[in-house]
């Protein structure tokens, strides 16, 4: 059951890239270059892609844009979701949130304890979920994380997820 839905999956998903950061430019972002170039790679596209502060504002306006754009499908975001002070991705993601993917988080951070970083995956925190038929992923800004989660959980089940936000 789940090979068909994946073949009637969505090929190609429009994206908005948001990188969340108070020193990373685009000469500088490694983590949003990765995700930007393994989205591309995998057929989809990236319409917009932006580098905001770490500052809550700022960072709601950039997701409400995307969510406000009818040709962006899905909202990638990395950066910002530590447990420092200046970390509030999380704070801001959540409550826009129509429908929340907690099994996205929980398979995060398993996936990083197993592959990546041990016990410290429990200070790493990302969300994923649902908002005005779009697709909002959250994953920390390390380079290694965004590999992980782009490889292991959003670019197998994107399409699948793309495709059932289009159902009537």
């Amino acid at each position: 059951m789940l090979e068909e839905h994946r073949k009637k999956s969505v090929k190609k998903v429009n994206c908005k890239i948001i990188t969340v950061s108070d020193t990373r430019t685009v000469e500088t972002d490694k983590s949003g270059k990765r995700m930007k170039d393994m989205l591309l790679e995998e057929g989809h596209a990236v319409l917009e892609y932006d580098i905001v502060t770490d500052d809550r504002a700022v960072i709601e306006r950039a997701i409400l844009k995307g969510l406000h754009d009818p040709a962006i499908e899905a909202i990638l975001l990395n950066g910002g979701t530590g447990i420092a002070a200046r970390d509030v991705t999380i704070e801001v993601v959540q409550p826009l949130l129509e429908k929340e993917l907690v099994g996205f988080g929980e398979l995060f951070r398993y996936l990083s304890y197993q592959n990546d970083i041990g016990s410290a995956a429990i200070l790493s925190r990302a969300i994923a979920g649902t908002a005005q038929r779009t697709a909002i992923f959250s994953v920390p800004g390390s380079t290694g994380a965004v590999k992980l989660a782009m490889e292991k959980l959003i670019l197998p089940e994107l399409g699948h997820v793309a495709m059932e936000l289009s159902k009537g």
